[in-house]
């Protein structure tokens, strides 16, 4: 029997791209995972996939997202074993221009919003000796024009699961990141807002500076966070791990 059999899972932004292909991983193992997103449709398609995928329609963003969320899950399956903080924004923004509130609606959706659900998750995780992987970015700590400000929303999510892990390591969760880098999804379209050229040419620079030469998938960054949801790995606590093509040396 795999170890992931009947433990159950939430995956925020799980509808696509890296948060799906982590559902699928764990569904495939036998876990339970329930994914969340803001649009109906991706979510009962992959519903219809994979048995062991549930959806629930809502915005992280919500007042009571986190504990709408976490008790979805609990009133199905009695339990929680791991928390997968993907959903996300990102913006394209020069110091010249930023704005309070856009700054407002960054952070709360790469900072508050994680924050806010796994603290709703801790009585659960704390009774399956479970764990948190949070989605950080190669723009966490690595620097870039233009990014200044989703950056420090990815920095504030690394240091949140250095310091989490010591909190929690009494309780028995682990806390890690997954800082991955260029991925084809549609994030720079649908959260960075670039325009068809702006994302072309945006996608052959990145190309051409990850050393691995291309960018990524999401079937390359899953697999690392699966890895560290298992609970085999007990000893994997409070550290980010990289799944970039080696773009963060760059």
């Amino acid at each position: 029997m795999s170890r992931f059999a009947k433990k159950a899972f939430i995956i925020t932004g799980g509808g696509a791209g890296i948060g799906l292909a982590t559902a699928r991983l764990l569904a495939q193992s036998g876990a339970n995972v329930l994914i969340t997103g803001r649009r109906e449709e991706p979510l009962r398609a992959a519903e219809r996939e994979m048995p062991g995928i549930s959806g629930l329609v809502i915005d992280a963003t919500e007042p009571d997202a986190p504990e709408r969320t976490v008790k979805t899950a609990i009133d199905r399956w009695g339990r929680l074993d791991g928390l997968v903080n993907n959903a996300g924004g990102g913006v394209v923004q020069p110091l010249e221009g930023a704005t309070q509130s856009g700054i407002a609606e960054l952070f709360t959706i790469n900072v508050s919003a994680p924050v806010l659900l796994a603290a709703a998750s801790l009585p659960y995780l704390a009774q399956s000796k479970g764990a948190i992987v949070n989605l950080s970015s190669t723009f966490g700590s690595k620097a870039a024009a233009h990014l200044g400000l989703y950056g420090a929303s990815k920095a504030a999510i690394e240091h949140l699961t250095r310091c989490w892990a010591l909190e929690l390591a009494p309780k028995g969760i682990r806390v890690n990141a997954v800082a991955p880098g260029p991925v084809e999804t549609a994030f720079l379209r649908e959260r960075m807002k670039l325009t068809a050229e702006q994302e072309a040419a945006v996608k052959q620079q990145e190309s051409e500076t990850i050393p691995m030469g291309r960018r990524g998938v999401p079937e390359d960054v899953a697999p690392s966070i699966v890895h560290l949801l298992d609970p085999a790995h007990t000893w994997i606590t409070g550290q980010v791990f990289g799944v970039d093509g080696g773009l963060v040396i760059r």
